[in-house]
């Protein structure tokens, strides 16, 4: 089980609960934190002077004050009325990291939420009782307010949520699993919607993905220059040791171990060709950038699943209510347009390499890679699909924190768009996956009319997975379904998994 205190869950813990299952719970730490804070908000309850979100309304409402007996149909109401979410819904990985890290953020002492409600929250997580929330609808400012809510929603009896993979209503989904719906006391609506942790959620799954989709990048690119007849020489440790960025030397380490005693690579070694083209030549520089982007991403979700983004925040040593904005997703939202542009990167870089292996003046393989030319077109359109992607990408490229449009008739005259950057970026990189597979593809079928020459120890663990997969491409069929088989093993990680078997593991940072 994984313990909350607030302070030290890690990017691994929320992998483990979002995709494997782990259990959830609070520590020791965490309840007395919870524990302690309550009380301070039920001594801020019983006084009449106006405190935010607790004696006040929200948003521009915050100048109006609610009395005592309104107080908790404050807090429903607040869930109810900001429920406005659209479009589909989240996937279950994504429901379950922001279930954890709400969670979490509660059990860091600043929220004043009831240690009973926190519990409920662990036990849907716990019971595999996703709510169903819809994708669109945050601004990413006062926190993820509009999908948070189709979070509570489900606490309260209300919504619709998934048991078992079947959608039903909240208080159905309640009932199944033997629970009852409670209800919310003071600040304890707000302290369950004022945060990052939708587009955080999100930038912490798409970052897992990243990881892999790094390393899968390099295969393609190493699968390519074999296929190519490309040299090894771009990849001398000491061009990138003089240069000294830390994804640069880590690409180029994957690169050398990858081609390692390549018999193709070996046949040509003292051919007329001097350097070649900067797709592969400069996969290092390129790969590298996007990796180095990657661990600035990793350092921001680090500091973010474990940060209090609730509005007020108790302070614990005082007994303070204090208004600020750690609710605003600027720094999640900054950090996932990086990442958009790091991903695309890798997906325009891919589909250049592609189109040499395709293009006969340039490879010195047959043309599209069919041994009939004209009479078959080979692979020649599956570069089309790779430039439909690579475009499409350069669309959602564009930074959503760029943007901001004021809501709540002004007060909120600034938000992040932070939850369409997290969106875009996991959108971005599945796109990314199918340029991969169509890159590993075509440089499949260019190794294979280089036999009987063999690649190095990484490719040739690597061209042996996808051929397990996909056959050779001998004469036309339909490219569709080979482009998802690879797909899929980029997705599952088996290319990578097998590619390591063989060299070791590989490098991000």
């Amino acid at each position: 089980m994984i313990l909350l205190d607030g302070y030290a869950l890690t990017l691994t813990d929320v992998v483990k609960v979002a995709r494997e299952y782990e259990e959830a719970g609070l520590s020791d730490q965490g309840r007395k934190q919870i524990v302690d804070s309550r009380a301070i908000v039920d001594r801020i309850l019983e006084d009449e002077s106006p405190v935010y979100g607790i004696s006040t309304g929200f948003g521009d409402f915050s100048q109006i004050f609610i009395s005592k007996e309104k107080r908790e149909k404050l807090q429903k109401n607040l869930i109810l009325s900001h429920a406005t979410g659209v479009g589909e819904h989240l996937p279950e990985d994504v429901v379950r990291t922001a279930m954890l890290l709400r969670a979490n953020s509660l059990a860091k002492g600043y929220s004043g939420i009831k240690l009973s409600t926190v519990e409920m929250l662990l036990t849907l997580l716990n019971r595999r009782i996703c709510p169903a929330i819809p994708a669109k609808g945050s601004v990413g400012a006062s926190g993820d307010l509009a999908p948070l809510s189709h979070m509570v929603l489900v606490m309260l009896g209300e919504g619709q949520a998934y048991v078992n993979g079947k959608l039903m209503s909240g208080a159905e989904a309640l009932a199944v699993s033997g629970l009852e719906p409670i209800a919310l006391g003071g600040k304890e609506g707000l302290a369950l919607i004022n945060g990052t942790q939708i587009m955080t959620a999100v930038g912490c799954m798409v970052w897992q993905d990243a990881v892999n989709l790094m390393k899968t990048a390099d295969v393609a690119a190493a699968l390519c220059t074999e296929a190519l007849k490309g040299t090894r020489t771009a990849f001398d440790p000491r061009i990138s040791q003089v240069r000294a960025h830390i994804g640069q030397v880590a690409t180029t380490d994957n690169m050398l171990r990858l081609t390692e005693s390549s018999p193709i690579i070996a046949s040509h070694v003292n051919c007329s060709k001097v350097q070649d083209a900067y797709s592969l030549r400069c996969v290092p520089q390129v790969h590298g950038a996007s990796k180095d982007a990657l661990r600035r991403v990793e350092e921001t979700l680090t500091i973010e699943i474990n940060a209090a983004t609730d509005n007020p925040l108790i302070m614990p040593d005082t007994g303070e209510a204090i208004s600020g904005g750690n609710f605003h997703g600027q720094p999640i939202a900054l950090v996932m347009d990086y990442l958009k542009l790091a991903l695309a990167e890798l997906g325009n870089i891919s589909e250049r390499r592609t189109n040499r292996l395709l293009d006969a003046h340039l490879s010195e393989l047959p043309p599209f890679l069919t041994a009939y030319p004209g009479e078959d077109s080979g692979l020649m359109i599956t570069q089309y699909t790779a430039a439909s992607l690579v475009s499409e990408n350069k669309v959602l490229v564009h930074p959503a924190s760029a943007d901001s449009i004021p809501t709540s008739a002004n007060q909120e005259d600034h938000v992040s768009m932070g939850t369409i950057a997290a969106r875009q970026a996991r959108e971005i990189l599945e796109n990314v996956r199918y340029i991969l597979a169509i890159e590993c593809l075509a440089a499949a079928q260019g190794i294979d009319f280089l036999a009987p020459l063999t690649p190095g120890a990484g490719t040739g663990a690597a061209h042996k997975t996808i051929r397990q997969a996909v056959p050779h491409l001998d004469e036309d069929r339909i490219p569709a379904p080979d482009i998802q088989n690879i797909y899929r093993l980029i997705a599952d990680a088996s290319l990578i998994k097998a590619v390591e078997a063989a060299i070791g593991p590989m490098k991000i940072y």
